[in-house]
């Protein structure tokens, strides 16, 4: 009997001998090809990027995976009590595999064998680190082998604090939120340091099944899963009962963040930025970089400028009528739903959409858009209104088949179940029939000096059409290119006292003859160079452009950056080319700033997911920045390496001229601001464009409005009639509580009294004379002489010689404005 035992026990030594050497040879040939676990030293996950304007705020976020690394030592100690509780309540004394869950899991799963439950798992924190980082999701018994084994290493290798962070920072949780910190602001708008315990609780609930917790669609689930987790807390001693009772009464109280753009009117400003960093260092970077950009964008600023290029284009909307409802839905029974359905403009919150229920001589009977709740689904109120037929009286001419007709009363106009975009009145209950603008623009405002860009508008609304206009349309600039034109002619020998006629002019192109004429016809004869800027005048320009030559016009265009190649022909002295706002407004810059070129930018600086900067705009160079200590130097200084591209004393001739614009030409509207601007206006052919760029010593501001398909706005849609309004409205706001500020005039120019018409120097107590600004060794001419005279003395031949050039002299030709 011993014999047998011993014989059995003999073999049961071999077996177990065999078996483990199995073993041993099967883990071995899983651990030949192991992942390098030291991969996790370099972890650099996918971070968002965020935005952020000049004061901090926060403009857009950017990510593949909403995801912000969290160091460990800054997640609170009741969320990693909340994770440790719901994931691995052993993580502390483990050596990367919980033997005890281990057993406990294999006894609940033979226990539930044939109840259809979900095979309850074992795997640590450790583990899960180990197959998310390093191994596939695959339900095998290799992969289960091989989990297990880089478990032990990875706990060899780091610390538990160390493993925790991984963990914390990579799991999913749903709504493409990665790790905790990304969780907390996607589920709750809030930082980790906010989670109360029952949030935290919800949280840690997550990883294990996100969709089966969902906030919305499975509430009760979610709830009950929260309790769970929050019972363990008191079990593991994190939480006292009577916390816990508090916490577990609660809802989920689920606030999803918000997507997209979080600052006000900065929609196009952010999109635009977007772009900037994709161009810079492409798409990977900009969605899983984790960058921080603190761009030039002034968040008062911006909402001024959005609020005035708005205003600008209802006002001339409203002008040219209603045409028709945004669309049709059945009225009849819950509209809300049909109602809500409809798209509004998201970020032009003062308007919401409306439905009409009844209409009549009175006005219109109108129920309010829905808002949402956080799960998606329409609050169950309905709200009503009123529309008094004098909030709406504009929209009595309206057009139908594209004809202008005027109704009588609401009720021909509008019909039940038409969908029209309100806005409620200031004061009383009552709202305004809106509509939105046909017509467009764009506007910039920009620092002189540094070129960054303190505020954009690309168009009425972002949610309606993303195209920005104030960088993406090129359209004509008109007028406002002729500062350029007088600039090289200034810079060229020329003086703002200098005379040039303003007559009828034939350019012979090809086969064929080009006569452009002044806005509104005539001519006013010899003119000096300011009386040509500040009347805009279309012949002198010409003629100007002519005596000097197109080729060096072209060059300073290119110089200032308006164009960057510019075809030297005489049309384009009128602004016949196409440009972009920016490039104007920066154009615009060189002389506000005494004739240095300027680089245009968005963004101030870009650091790395580590706090290093990659870019920084401003390139002065500060001498005597880094000196140990103080030693009796002088204070340290930026230098700035700017190009000179025009002469300070021309830009401030120039400057001089266009403030004359402002005072007393097409701009004279923005004189009311009793401060001194200098600015040109610019109208295209058929008006199609209006512009208005203008600055102070400080400040420039430049926009254009038109139609996104270039047409006719109608006679009077000129820079002076609708752009020049807007700019007011905006230097009015940005200015106020500001102290006027002077142009600095350059050393060493001389101011001498000359006579606005003839250009010559004014006898002392005559009347009719302004001081002009000349530079060193010029002055007012001696004796009077006329640029292009020579062209009038041919024109009165020709008229002698040829009735029909008399009559083209005479009536012109078409030219831009």
């Amino acid at each position: 009997m011993i014999r047998l035992i011993g014989y059995f026990f003999g073999v049961g030594v071999a077996l177990a001998l065999a078996g483990a050497a199995v073993l041993a040879i099967y883990i071995g040939s899983l651990t030949k090809d192991l992942p390098d676990y030291e991969v996790l030293a370099r972890y650099e996950p996918p971070v968002t990027t965020r935005v952020h304007a000049v004061d901090g705020s926060l403009m857009g976020e950017f990510a593949r995976e909403r995801r912000l690394y969290l160091p460990i030592q800054a997640v609170p100690d009741r969320v990693k009590a909340a994770f440790l509780s719901a994931e691995d309540k052993n993580f502390y004394t483990h050596p990367g595999i919980d033997v005890t869950g281990l057993f406990r899991a294999v006894i609940t799963n033979v226990q539930n064998l044939g109840s259809g439950r979900r095979p309850v798992g074992a795997s640590t924190i450790t583990q899960q680190v180990a197959k998310n980082f390093l191994l596939s999701s695959d339900q095998t018994i290799d992969r289960k082998v091989r989990e297990m084994l880089l478990s032990f290493r990875i706990e060899q290798a780091y610390s538990k604090d160390r493993i925790l962070e991984l963990y914390l920072n990579e799991i999913f949780f749903g709504m493409n939120a990665y790790g905790i910190a990304g969780a907390a602001l996607t589920y709750f708008d809030k930082s980790v340091n906010e989670l109360t315990v029952s949030e935290a609780a919800y949280l840690a609930a997550l990883p294990r099944g996100p969709s089966n917790y969902h906030p919305f669609r499975h509430t009760e689930r979610a709830i009950e899963r929260r309790n769970w987790v929050i019972d363990q807390m008191v079990s593991n001693g994190y939480v006292d009962s009577d916390e816990a009772s508090r916490e577990k009464a609660l809802p989920l109280n689920v606030s999803p963040r918000q997507r997209g753009n979080y600052l006000f009117a900065g929609e196009y400003f952010t999109e635009e930025v977007r772009r900037d960093i994709i161009s810079r260092y492409g798409e990977n970077a900009l969605y899983e970089g984790g960058l921080s950009v603190r761009t030039t964008l002034d968040p008062e600023l911006q909402v001024k400028a959005r609020k005035s290029l708005q205003n600008g284009l209802i006002k001339y909307d409203t002008l040219r009528g209603y045409r028709g409802p945004v669309t049709t839905i059945d009225a009849t029974g819950d509209w809300g739903v049909a109602l809500g359905e409809v798209k509004r403009m998201t970020d032009v919150p003062e308007w919401t959409l409306a439905v009409v229920l009844g209409s009549s001589g009175e006005g219109l009977d109108i129920g309010i858009q829905p808002d949402r709740q956080a799960s998606g689904e329409f609050v169950k109120e309905r709200n009503t209104g009123f529309v008094a037929t004098a909030d709406m009286n504009w929209a009595l001419r309206h057009t139908v088949d594209g004809k202008r007709l005027k109704a009588n009363s609401p009720a021909e106009v509008l019909k039940t179940g038409d969908v029209v975009f309100v806005e409620k009145k200031a004061e009383g209950d009552g709202y305004m029939l809106r509509q939105v603008p046909e017509v467009s623009g764009g506007m910039i405002a920009m620092d002189p000096h540094t070129g960054r860009v303190l505020a954009m508008v690309g168009g009425f609304s972002f949610s309606q059409s993303e195209f920005n206009r104030a960088t993406q349309a090129y359209r004509q600039p008109g007028s406002s290119f002729k500062p350029f034109v007088y600039a090289a002619a200034l810079d060229n020998g020329y003086t703002p006292a200098s005379v040039v006629l303003d007559a009828p002019i034939s350019i012979r192109v090809g086969n064929q003859v080009w006569e452009p004429k002044n806005y509104g016809g005539g001519s006013a004869g010899p003119s000096t160079l300011r009386a040509g800027i500040e009347r805009s005048r279309n012949l002198m320009t010409v003629r100007l452009a002519n005596d000097m030559g197109m080729s060096l016009v072209a060059e300073y265009a290119e110089r200032f950056g308006v164009y960057d190649k510019m075809l030297p022909v005489l049309a384009m002295s009128l602004g016949s080319g196409e440009t972009t706002v920016m490039r104007m407004v920066s154009a615009y810059s060189v002389m506000a700033n005494g004739g240095k070129q300027i680089k245009p930018s968005m963004i101030d600086r870009i650091q790395d997911r580590y706090g290093k900067t990659v870019f920084r705009h401003d390139e002065r160079v500060c001498e005597g920045c880094n000196a140990q200590e103080w030693d009796g130097q002088s204070e340290p200084a930026l230098i700035s390496n700017a190009e000179q591209v025009l002469d300070p004393m021309t830009a401030y001739q120039i400057t001089s001229m266009m403030e004359g614009v402002v005072q007393r030409g097409t701009g004279a509207t923005i004189a009311e601001l009793g401060r001194p601007i200098a600015g040109k206006t610019g109208t295209t052919n058929e008006e199609k464009d209006a512009w208005f760029v203008g600055y102070t010593p400080d400040l420039v501001v430049g926009l254009y409005m038109g139609y996104d398909q270039p047409r006719p706005m109608g006679q009077g849609a000129t820079g002076s009639g609708i752009a020049a309004p807007i700019f007011k409205e905006f230097m009015a706001a940005a200015l106020k509580d500001t102290r006027p500020v002077d142009f600095r005039v350059p050393e060493g120019m001389k101011m001498i009294a000359v006579d606005r018409k003839t250009g010559m120097r004014a006898r002392e107590g005559a009347g009719g004379a302004i001081m002009e600004a000349f530079k060193p060794g010029t002055g007012p001419a001696d004796s009077y002489w006329v640029i292009g005279a020579d062209d009038l003395q041919a024109a009165e031949r020709a008229r002698e010689l040829s009735p029909q050039a008399s009559e083209a002299i005479s009536s012109g030709g078409g030219g831009l404005y």
